[in-house]
């Protein structure tokens, strides 16, 4: 554990949890994470968060995660930040690994509540608040009640940040936008300190979180679509509660996508995307599988429809599968 004063980043804008591109032999493809996430940094993205819950982290080994944090934190550096998911079942496991996410480069945290012990908020504020200390790296809380059980309000994340400096970002994907709008709230009232950037977790409530007070969005379907999420956020961000006949249509062509990041089976509907537009492969580890016949025939119907309608806004290249 260190006493050390911690950095700051950039906590802003459209920052993608990065899917892990898989090999048919079930190895990660280090060399495909890499290009992907410099793909990322060049449509516009402000940083990229890695081995989270879409980039299939309960799966990976610790070894894996290292592998992809210092491959990619040396290709990015000085261009963007890479965030390392912090997920565990442990927190002695958890903070062993944020040091190694140190040592490997990574510019910054997103800490989850442990992966199998299903807790009150007094542990998970617990459990965030050690990690968070062991290497002071800029830290980002990740409030997922959906996933987690463990259900953070935001007075509860106002006093976490208050007493820890490290504590830099909220990632709330409770999918209800008045979250972050009381985070906003007490931000303003100086209950919260300022630095707290607030981050849109679902992809389906974007203008609603920006609406409310997010500073940044951490995007599933941006690994499919960087320049389509960069311009639905940016539009959002220009006009917070108001936002343009543009970016409007954007938003409702971009949703039937963006509710696949709200689903069990995400992982398996975001990377189908990437595959149908040519960004990687429908390969998941197991135990996940790939999605039902009927149910990849049911969402190739959505992704060809929603690429259409997308199409009449931004052009986009795709392939058929």
């Amino acid at each position: 554990m260190t006493d050390e004063t911690p950095a700051s980043i950039d906590w802003s804008g459209v920052i993608p949890a990065l899917t892990t591109p898989l090999r048919d032999d079930d190895t990660v493809d280090i060399a495909a994470a890499v290009d992907h996430a410099q793909w990322m940094i060049a449509q516009g993205c402000r940083g990229v968060v890695i081995g989270g819950s879409l980039g299939e982290g309960q799966s990976l080994t610790a070894e894996e995660k290292c592998e992809l944090w210092k491959a990619t934190s040396a290709a990015l550096r000085g261009r963007a930040p890479v965030i390392a998911a912090i997920g565990a079942m442990g927190t002695r496991e958890a903070c062993a690994l944020a040091r190694r996410a140190a040592a490997c480069g990574c510019s910054g945290l997103m800490i989850l509540p442990p992966y199998a012990h299903s807790g009150d908020a007094r542990e998970a504020i617990a459990h965030i608040d050690a990690v968070a200390r062991e290497t002071m790296l800029p830290a980002m809380v990740y409030n997922n009640p959906n996933a987690y059980r463990a259900d953070l309000s935001a007075a509860e994340i106002a006093g976490l940040a208050a007493n820890n400096p490290a504590i830099q970002a909220v990632k709330d994907s409770t999918g209800d936008a008045s979250r972050l709008a009381l985070l906003a709230k007490l931000i303003r009232e100086g209950k919260a300190p300022p630095r707290l950037a607030l981050f849109v977790g679902l992809d389906d409530v974007v203008l609603e979180g920006v609406a409310a007070g997010a500073h940044g969005w951490i995007a599933g379907l941006a690994n499919a679509l960087p320049a389509e999420s960069v311009a639905l956020f940016e539009g959002a961000l220009a006009a917070r509660g108001n936002p343009s006949r543009q970016v409007i249509e954007l938003n409702r062509a971009f949703m039937p996508l963006l509710k696949m990041d709200t689903v069990g089976d995400f992982v398996q509907r975001i990377k189908l995307v990437q595959a149908v537009v040519g960004r990687g492969s429908e390969q998941v580890r197991p135990p996940r599988l790939p999605l039902a016949p009927a149910d990849r025939v049911a969402c190739l119907s959505i992704i060809h429809d929603s690429l259409a309608a997308l199409g009449r806004i931004h052009t986009i290249s795709s392939t058929t599968l």
